[in-house]
């Protein structure tokens, strides 16, 4: 699996263009939000940012990110989480 260096990101603006989120679909394995490291997966993910903006009204609009902050690295432990 090649290393990470971007994220591209479906966003659709909710009330205005200060309040957006990540729309997700809905699979057989749960919630899968509508982004990828790599812009085949992406793609593959067009359809259902198309059907979206069409049943919302709204534009969906697909966003790069480039620039990488790591905030927490979380190590393996023996302990189960509560």
């Amino acid at each position: 699996m090649p290393r990470i260096t971007q994220m591209l990101v479906y966003v659709l603006a909710d009330k205005d263009e200060d309040d957006e989120g990540v729309p997700s679909i809905h699979t057989a394995m749960g919630a899968m939000p509508l982004l990828g490291a790599d812009e085949d997966r992406v793609r593959s993910l067009r359809p259902y940012a198309q059907k979206l903006a069409n049943l919302s009204g709204k534009p969906v609009r697909l966003v790069r990110f480039t620039q990488l902050e790591e905030v927490e690295v979380i190590t393996p432990t023996s302990e189960e989480p509560r």
